[in-house]
C-alpha cells in the first residue's frame, strides 16, 4: 500500500524563479480553472505545456495568451488547425497521443493531470516518471492503476497531488504523524441531481436534467458520474490508494450543502473537515501553491448567509454504483479497470443518446459479470483490459440499442 501523501513532509522549497507548468486537459473545467488561479499572478507561471482533446479553438487561444512553449492536440486530424491558429505565435504544435505522453515526458515543476478518463493514463504516468510535482485531477489513472502508478511516484521520486475536492481535502487534515491514530476517512458527496428521487423516477430523467449538478460546474462526463454516484465509487477506490488506509476505513456520507468536502476521525472522537464554498479553484490553488499556500481569489463562505449543514447515509438500492464500486475494490487485480472502463462506454452512450439513465450503471454491472480479473505485471496488461472492459461493455450497449 502506497501513499502520496508522504511527501507532505517534505521541506519547502523556496522559489527563485517562475514555477515552470505543463497542464494536460487545459480546456476542460479543471484546466480553467486552473489557468483563471495562473492569470491572478501570471508573473509566478512560466507555461511550458497545454493540452486539450479536440477543442482547438480554446486551446489556441490560451496558449496564446498564457505565451505556452507549445500546445498539444489529442486528435491527430487537428494537427493543421492548430498549427493554422498558431501560425506567427512562436507557440510550438503538436498532436496525438505519442505527442502527450513526448509533452508529459519533458520534465517542469508542477503538472495539472486533468484529462478526462483512462485517456489521462499515460500522459499521467509519464509526468510522473520525470519526477515532477503532478497534481491528480484525473481520477482514473489511480482506479485502472494505483499500483503502478504509486511505485513509479516513489521510483523517480514524483510527488502526487490530489485535486479532487473530498481528497484535497483529506490531504489537508490527515495527520500522517500519527496514522496509527486515525480510525477512518470520510468522503462527503452531494447526492447529485437526482438525490430525492427514488431508482425508478430516474429511469425517464433527461440529459440535461442529469448534466444540472446542483452545486458543481463540471465537464459532462464527470457530471453524469456525479448523477450516478459512480464518480464516488471511483473517489472511494482513488482514496485506498492515496492515503495509507484499509479498503474498509473508507467511507462515503451524503452532505447536499457541498460545503464539508472530507473529514478525518481521529480515535479520541475528533473529526476534523476541510471547509470551503464548492469552487474547484479552492483545492487546485492549494496544489498549486504547495507546500506553501497562495492567496488567490477563490469564492469564500458566508456563515451568516449558509443554511443548515445536513448529512445521510447513500442508498446503495438507489445509487448501485457505490455498490460496484465497493465488489472492485475488495476484489483488485483488474476489477477496477474494468468498472472504469465499462463505465466510461456506458456514460458515452448515454450522452449520445443511445441509452437511458439507468442504463449506464447496468451495463458496468453486466460488464463486470461477464469480466475475468487478472493480475497485472506491467502497464502493457493494464491497456488490454481496459481494451477488453470497454469491448465486453460496448457489445452490451449494443444490444440494449437493438
Amino acid at each position: 500500500m502506497g501513499s502520496v501523501a508522504q511527501t507532505k513532509s517534505k521541506e519547502p522549497i523556496q522559489a527563485t524563479a517562475p514555477k515552470k507548468v505543463s497542464i494536460f486537459g487545459a480546456t476542460g473545467s479543471v484546466g480553467c480553472s486552473t489557468i483563471s488561479l495562473i492569470n491572478e499572478r501570471p508573473e509566478n507561471f512560466q507555461i511550458e505545456v497545454l493540452t486539450a482533446n479536440r477543442n482547438v479553438k480554446k486551446l489556441a487561444e490560451q496558449a496564446i495568451s498564457l505565451k505556452a512553449r507549445k500546445a498539444v492536440i489529442a486528435t491527430t486530424d487537428l494537427y493543421e488547425e492548430l498549427k493554422d491558429c498558431l501560425s506567427g505565435t512562436g507557440v510550438e504544435a503538436a498532436a496525438g497521443a505519442d505527442a502527450l505522453i513526448e509533452a508529459a515526458s519533458e520534465p517542469v515543476d508542477w503538472v495539472m493531470s486533468a484529462i478526462v478518463g483512462a485517456a489521462g493514463l499515460a500522459p499521467t504516468l509519464a509526468a510522473i516518471q520525470t519526477g515532477s510535482v503532478v497534481a491528480l485531477a484525473n481520477k482514473e489513472a489511480l482506479v485502472c492503476a494505483g499500483d503502478m502508478m504509486l511505485q513509479n511516484v516513489e521510483k523517480f521520486g514524483a510527488t502526487l497531488l490530489p485535486v479532487d475536492s473530498e481528497h484535497n481535502a483529506i490531504f489537508q487534515v490527515l495527520d500522517l504523524e500519527q496514522m496509527d491514530k486515525v480510525e477512518r476517512i470520510i468522503l462527503t458527496a452531494s447526492g447529485g441531481p437526482f438525490l430525492k428521487l427514488s431508482y425508478e423516477e430516474m429511469r425517464n430523467v433527461t440529459l440535461a436534467q442529469t448534466l444540472a449538478h446542483p452545486n458543481w460546474d463540471m465537464g459532462a462526463k464527470i457530471s453524469v458520474d456525479s448523477a450516478t454516484m459512480m464518480n464516488k465509487g471511483l473517489e472511494l477506490i482513488e482514496a485506498v490508494h492515496l492515503f495509507p488506509v484499509g479498503n474498509d476505513d473508507v467511507d462515503i456520507i451524503i452532505h447536499p450543502q457541498s460545503i464539508i468536502h472530507s473529514m478525518v476521525e481521529y480515535g479520541d472522537g475528533s473529526i476534523l473537515a476541510q471547509m470551503g464554498a464548492p469552487d474547484m479553484r479552492t483545492p487546485i490553488s492549494y496544489a498549486l501553491g504547495w507546500p506553501n499556500r497562495h492567496k488567490f481569489k477563490a469564492n469564500r463562505l458566508d456563515f451568516g448567509e449558509m443554511s443548515a449543514l445536513t448529512f445521510m447515509e447513500p442508498d446503495t438500492s438507489q445509487f448501485p454504483a457505490l455498490k460496484l464500486a465497493k465488489f472492485a475494490l475488495n476484489t483488485g487485480k483488474s476489477a477496477p479497470t474494468i468498472l472504469n472502463a465499462a463505465n466510461e462506454v456506458a456514460v458515452g452512450g448515454f450522452l449520445k443518446g443511445q441509452i437511458g439513465f439507468l442504463d449506464i450503471v447496468s451495463i458496468v454491472e453486466e460488464t463486470l459479470n461477464c469480466a475475468k480479473f487478472v493480475e497485472f505485471s506491467d502497464i502493457s496488461d493494464i491497456y488490454v483490459e481496459d481494451r477488453n472492459g470497454r469491448e465486453i461493455a460496448s457489445n452490451i450497449l449494443r444490444n440494449k440499442c437493438a
